[in-house]
């Protein structure tokens, strides 16, 4: 207990310094605790749009199940009976296992198919074939509604089956409600009589109950009472059982990715059962099977992109930590050294050290997972990068893993916190006063030469990171096709802290090297401040490099960020091409389809000189141009499946034609794709009609070069001729990279090929054929006026690609939304703590260095004066640290933020990858350190105004 008073007292000595350690520990518990609960939130979230977006696009409701057995005459009827009830209860208790809301279960039992014979021939034509299935499905009577007759019977009436039957029913079967039918060859020729006694339709179109919602799957069957059908027809009473099923709908929209673990193995089992069960068995049909069997590569990719992200921040969280350990410790190594001397041995004194901190730990381990739930929240609300908007707040709770990760942090925040007291215990008082007078010692990191070893390391994986992005996309692989290392994450740090380190070890060599140009010229507050920046380098290498790490930390994430929101926007819009793509039907006078059951009709003959392609009606274009908010609009043919011939060569290319003009001011191009701008090549073709533009993979496929001439065209048509003007990497919607999955371990993957030419030589060369018209709107145009106008003249579309409505799907993807929220998050903490840090230093620096100032005002040196002293001191070693801090973010992210497409699909990603900078971003990090050297320049000269000459001369005697 006197240990612990004795602990507590000390940390209230120091309690400023203990309040910044505990306010780390807690920064890094909550950012831990965090991601657990971030990523499981944004999970859920990305798992209920991709099952909203299914059932949006399939128009099936993801949260359905299905199956069904067909039975053999090998199985005796009580056979059978006991094996659909087992199956029924087997039913029953999967569905419940999925532990998710049961909306619909139905059981769907059916006969085989009876001839029937009318048992008054003069009320309907005897001459008709019918035939007919019995069935019955559980719960019927409160899905559907009457239109005609009467609900049946549930027992025969005078020994006749009353059933319901479909409106398409009547039609298929020609009779009317009342004719009653005699079943034809039922076993034992026992007869079975029944009666259609009323026509139904569903009561609701929105109604889950339906498995599928076209009831003319009914239109030969007749449907009775389903518990007379299970005491008639399920035990073989009276006909045999053919067939049943099992369905069951339940609300997928609480789903988390516990239940999606769940969900597969209760799909396993259930489809494991069945097959062993039936024969006939084809499969458990669940819309949402094939997109949650695969969500753990989604999930996993998602954790790895988020702890990529995060590993700067918790680099930077642990050398906060460390530097104010650091700092307690050197207040204290006096009394360590004391302790030492009276007989305390090491164990004794970090055991000391270990309470305090567990103390601190306990704290920051019940603040942690609240604050990191908050920062969940936060993120949640992230539009963008350093973009907040209102929004759905994300659906997440402190779970069992952010605990775990909670007391990670807490032990390895812990396990920080003792290195320096770990090492202040090595020396004894002696050596402590013996350490204390060689200030000026090389720091470890610069004797073990740190910088270099971490730089060699940082260029060696950067080295190999690319030689896998080479492979990806050269070979068609996908992102999945290839193991990521985790040290993809750890080395941008690493290679910044090097950067630092190494820059640190020069920056003495600069300051000696000012101090030497102007030590005739400097004045005295001046040339004080270089001798202490100078001569004590080692003093403030720490700051400068926490400094530099945090900064550089929040540029690079910055940067990630940036190039990640910039490249997949680019890559959208490159892939459309323009803001609005749309493609109209062509009147032609091919003939039209034939009806189901029709024989195709005769061809027509051919007139003379024509061949037998199909001809088509070119209809105006003014109408495009003239749709609201559209700026400029451009015709451009597209065909995919085009061919070419050179010399010996020949393949399939993408075949362009375009409007030079038109094309040049409605296409979308990113600058610096090209040697030249896009124009620029348009204008080369602009002369010639039968001039065109072709594919680097082309030209070196072919040996192609300008002036040369090529023959193109498709199926159909006449090859023509062509002359090369021009040789491109790049052009809207091409992609020169092979597609994902086109290679094999033998052969080489083929390279797309694209030839762009004038619309006007293929069309009166090869064929008229129809175009796509690309659209440029105005920035203020208004997507939904467009539509209503598209709608309003009727234009029957074939295609139509929204770009911008693409853009806001992508910008409010969930995968998107967690980087954006991760980095703001990195961003932030690099800033608060940096500030945090640097405030803390510079205060207890000015504490220790109370008698020297007091020397130098008793000197005659003026307050003015000192704060000059403390202004060039600021700017010599915080301002150049946080300099030296952008240029290693800049540099790091140049080299490494391009490693990032690796976790995506390098084969899509056109145009390349392009890290981008934001000079907001710069601005934003510039005010922040402004305002932080003016608080601490305040709050300093505030201290520093407060001491008088006789106070730091006694300090100095004491």
């Amino acid at each position: 207990m006197a240990l612990l008073v004795m602990i507590v007292r000390k940390m209230v000595k120091t309690k400023w310094l203990e309040l910044s350690l505990l306010l780390g520990l807690i920064l890094s518990v909550g950012l831990m605790s965090s991601l657990p609960i971030y990523t499981d939130a944004i999970l859920q979230r990305m798992l209920f749009k991709d099952l909203q977006n299914m059932q949006t696009d399939s128009g099936s409701y993801p949260g359905t199940w299905f199956t069904s057995v067909t039975l053999t005459d090998d199985t005796k009827p009580q056979e059978k009976a006991d094996m659909i009830r087992q199956t029924d209860e087997f039913w029953t208790n999967r569905l419940k296992e999925l532990k998710l809301p049961l909306l619909q279960q139905v059981r769907e039992r059916r006969t085989d198919s009876y001839g029937l014979v009318p048992v008054q021939p003069d009320k309907v034509d005897a001459s008709v074939n019918r035939g007919a299935y019995i069935g019955a499905l559980e719960g019927m009577e409160g899905h559907v509604k009457l239109i005609d007759g009467r609900m049946p019977a549930k027992e025969p009436v005078n020994g006749v089956y009353e059933a319901l039957v479909v409106d398409k029913a009547l039609t298929s079967l020609k009779m009317v409600l009342g004719n009653e039918f005699l079943l034809e060859k039922t076993p034992g020729d026992k007869p079975v009589k029944i009666v259609p006694v009323g026509v139904i339709d569903r009561k609701s179109e929105q109604d889950l109950y339906w498995y599928n919602p076209d009831l003319s799957i009914f239109d030969r069957t007749f449907l009775i009472d389903f518990d007379l059908f299970e005491k008639e027809i399920s035990t073989g009473k009276t006909l045999p059982l053919r067939s049943s099923s099992w369905y069951g709908v339940y609300d997928y929209t609480p789903m988390d990715m516990a239940s999606v673990a769940n969900y597969k193995s209760v799909y396993d089992r259930t489809e494991s059962y069945f097959r062993n069960w039936s024969t006939n068995f084809t499969s458990l049909k669940a819309p949402a099977h094939k997109l949650l069997a695969d969500y753990h590569l989604k999930e996993e990719r998602l954790r790895t992109m988020l702890w990529s992200l995060v590993v700067p921040v918790v680099i930077v969280l642990a050398f906060y930590l460390y530097m104010v350990s650091n700092l307690i410790i050197e207040r204290q190594k006096t009394e360590i050294a004391v302790l030492r001397s009276r007989g305390a041995s090491r164990l004794q004194i970090l055991a000391g050290y270990a309470i305090e901190g567990l103390l601190l730990g306990i704290i920051a381990f019940a603040a942690g997972p609240p604050a990191g739930l908050l920062l969940t929240k936060v993120l949640g609300a992230s539009d963008g990068f350093l973009s907040f908007v209102q929004r759905a707040s994300l659906n997440a709770s402190i779970n069992a893993a952010s605990l775990r990760y909670a007391a990670y942090a807490v032990a390895c925040s812990i396990g920080m916190t003792l290195i320096p007291a770990f090492l202040a215990t090595r020396a004894s008082i002696v050596d402590q006063k013996r350490q204390s007078a060689r200030q000026h010692k090389p720091l470890i990191w610069h004797r073990l030469f740190l910088d270099v070893i971490l730089i060699a390391v940082s260029i060696y994986e950067l080295r190999s990171f690319r030689g896998r992005l080479e492979d990806l996309t050269l070979n068609g692989l996908e992102a999945t096709d290839i193991r990521i290392d985790p040290l993809l994450f750890l080395v941008p740090s690493l290679f910044m802290l090097g950067a630092g380190l190494l820059l640190l070890r020069v920056y003495p060599y600069f300051i000696r090297l000012v101090y030497w140009l102007g030590r005739r010229f400097w004045p005295p507050y001046l040339y004080a401040t270089l001798i202490q920046v100078g001569r004590s380098g080692s003093q403030y290498q720490f700051l400068m490099l926490f400094l530099i790490l945090t900064i550089a930390t929040g540029m690079f994430g910055a940067s990630a960020a940036r190039t990640i929101n910039r490249n997949t926007e680019d890559q959208i819009r490159y892939a459309s091409g323009a803001d609005f793509v749309l493609q109209v039907k062509w009147p032609d006078n091919a003939p039209p389809p034939p009806s189901p059951g029709e024989a195709p009709p005769p061809p027509a003959p051919l007139e003379a000189g024509r061949s037998g392609k199909i001809q088509y009606i070119e209809p105006p274009f003014q109408p495009f141009t003239e749709l609201p908010g559209v700026k400029q609009a451009a015709k451009v043919f597209i065909r995919q499946d085009a061919s070419y011939s050179f010399d010996k060569e020949k393949g399939s290319i993408k075949l362009m034609g375009i409007d030079t003009d038109e094309f040049g001011r409605t296409a979308w191009m990113r600058d610096g794709l090209l040697g030249h701008h896009l124009n620029d090549y348009l204008n080369l073709i602009a002369s010639d009609p039968s001039a065109v533009l072709v594919s680097r993979t082309l030209a070196d496929e072919a040996g192609l070069k300008p002036g040369d001439t090529i023959f193109a065209g498709w199926n159909g048509t006449e090859y023509k001729a062509f002359s090369v003007y021009g040789v491109i990497d790049y052009f809207p919607t091409f992609n020169p990279n092979p597609p994902p999955g086109s290679t094999t371990s033998k052969t080489k993957p083929a390279l797309p090929k694209l030839v762009v030419g004038h619309l006007s030589y293929i069309q009166n060369h090869l064929a008229l054929e129809p175009y796509e018209v690309w659209l440029k709107l105005e920035p203020d145009a208004s997507r939904e006026k467009l539509y209503a106008a598209i709608q309003e003249q009727k234009m029957e579309l074939t295609k139509l690609t929204d770009t911008r409505q693409k853009l806001t799907t992508a910008k409010n993807d969930p995968f998107q939304l967690a980087i954006n929220g991760v980095m703001t998050l990195g961003f932030l903490l690099a800033a608060a703590i940096s500030f945090c840090g640097f405030l803390l230093y510079w205060v207890l620096s000015l504490q220790g260095r109370l008698l020297q100032f007091g020397i130098m005002r008793a000197m005659g040196i003026t307050f003015r004066q000192l704060i000059g002293m403390l202004t060039a001191e600021q700017l010599l070693t915080s301002a150049a640290a946080v300099l030296m801090g952008l240029a290693a973010g800049q540099i790091g992210s140049r080299l490494f933020v391009p490693l990032f497409q690796i976790t995506f699909n390098p084969q899509t990603q056109v145009p390349p990858f392009r890290v981008a900078f934001d000079p907001r971003d710069t601005l934003q990090l510039t005010v922040v350190v402004v305002v932080m050297i003016v608080l601490g320049l305040a709050i300093l000269g505030s201290l520093l105004s407060r001491v008088k000459i006789h106070q730091a001369v006694k300090l100095g005697e004491d």
